[in-house]
């Protein structure tokens, strides 16, 4: 399969076609749902736009700033270069009630040899047909490329936001991490999809009490394990061993999408505009980089009022909260040490030393609580580390899956929650 990128700097690549749901709707009919597909830029801020909506059915909800959501969904993303995708929109009576995504990763497709696709920016009104209307769109254009299975929501891939909320509605999310209101659980069940992986998000304070045997630990390995902030005049090179540690260090783990250069360094290139030098470490050994880890501001405690919107005052309100206020909490969106490293007693001293060396930061910058997400439910080691250091599992997210074969069942389920 030959992947297609974005046609144009500012036009997303959108595939000309029409779902079943979509070919048979009637627009003289009154209350109708209508499942249209994306075909250029007025439609491209719809979708965008469409969650906001819903926003009275989650509160907690912190719309994401739109050019970022833009430049995600247009050919600035390197995703493009070996993925396709299409989108479609849910409307009655002319205003929107859904959307959704559909995706095919070439990369993927590659590393792990079978013919999955994925589905992605999920949202709609709590209504079945609205739901049903949108996945059928989704799954056909899926099926009439070939592919055997979906799973999501991928918003592209695992190496972005996915899953669904299923608990913990009660807080905010973290920067870079869905929201979403319950029902959107029973609607997929009611859909014919399954739960095929569950992904938590940890919190801990971030002055956390060193436990004793991990002090211990971490002297004992002290001579051996460097660490080291990011190297502004060599930060390229700096995400780029970021980017080999994590391709090594997630190889093994469920739905893992190899990073390519393009898309780490485009990654820390926007890192770089919110991070302090130390709040990236990595780890040496004799000199080589072996583990790696990066603390991120919750942007989404100062956009949270912005309504996605930068203009007109936007872009200053958040520039003075950067820089006067700061945010009292922060994310581990980036964790890994090499695999070789990973079973071993010197590895697990590494990553105590890696979340320990953020301590101090956040301290000093008056950051109170860190989330670190996602961690697979079924990674007990690291569980055990965070449990350990007094993490709390307080939000947990869903991966659903669907066989696309005809009368069969997806057996490839890993758990068995509901």
């Amino acid at each position: 399969m030959q992947a297609t990128r974005p046609a144009t700097p500012s036009t997303p690549s959108y595939t000309p076609a029409m779902s079943q749901a979509s070919a048979t709707s009637k627009p003289d009919r009154q209350h109708e749902v209508q499942i249209q597909p994306l075909a250029g830029k007025a439609d491209l801020r719809r979708f965008i736009n469409m969650p906001t909506g819903l926003r009275e059915q989650h509160p907690q909800w912190v719309p994401p700033l739109y050019i970022e959501r833009y430049l995600h969904l247009s050919d600035h993303n390197p995703y493009f270069k070996h993925a396709e995708w299409q989108g479609w929109l849910a409307t009655r009576d002319g205003e929107p009630v859904g959307r959704i995504s559909a995706q095919i990763d070439q990369t993927r497709l590659n590393h792990y040899q079978d013919a999955t696709g994925y589905f992605g920016f999920f949202d709609a009104i709590d209504d079945t047909e609205v739901v049903q209307a949108l996945l059928a769109s989704a799954t056909a254009w899926l099926a009439e490329r070939g592919m055997q299975r979906v799973r999501g929501p991928f918003n592209f891939s695992s190496n972005h936001d996915c899953g669904l909320l299923v608990d913990g509605f009660d807080t905010p999310p973290s920067v870079m991490m869905p929201h979403n209101p319950p029902y959107y659980h029973p609607q997929m069940l009611a859909a014919g999809f399954e739960p095929a992986q569950d992904l938590l998000a940890y919190s801990i304070d971030a002055d956390f009490e060193v436990p004793r045997a991990m002090q211990a630990l971490i002297d004992k390995s002290s001579d051996q394990i460097r660490l080291r902030p990011l190297q502004r005049k060599q930060q390229a090179d700096d995400f780029r061993i970021i980017g080999e540690i994590f391709n090594d260090a997630w190889s093994e783990n469920w739905e893992y999408v190899p990073f390519s250069e393009a898309e780490i360094l485009d990654i820390g290139g926007t890192l770089v505009h919110l991070i302090k030098d130390d709040y990236l470490q990595i780890a040496e050994i004799n000199g080589a980089p072996v583990g790696m880890i990066v603390l991120l501001p919750n942007l989404n405690e100062l956009i949270a009022d912005l309504n996605g919107k930068l203009l007109p005052l936007g872009w200053m309100k958040l520039l003075w909260r950067l820089k006067r206020r700061g945010a009292s909490s922060a994310r581990i969106p980036l964790m890994g040490i090499s695999k070789q490293w990973q079973t071993s007693l010197l590895g697990t001293a590494m990553v105590y030393q890696l979340i320990a060396a953020l301590r101090e930061p956040a301290r000093r910058d008056s950051i109170k609580q860190v989330e670190l997400s996602w961690i697979l439910e079924s990674n007990q080691p690291m569980r055990n580390v965070i449990e350990s250091l007094g993490g709390d599992a307080y939000k947990r997210y869903r991966i659903y899956q669907k066989s696309l074969l005809s009368g069969t069942a997806d057996q490839n389920s890993t758990t068995g929650t509901e």
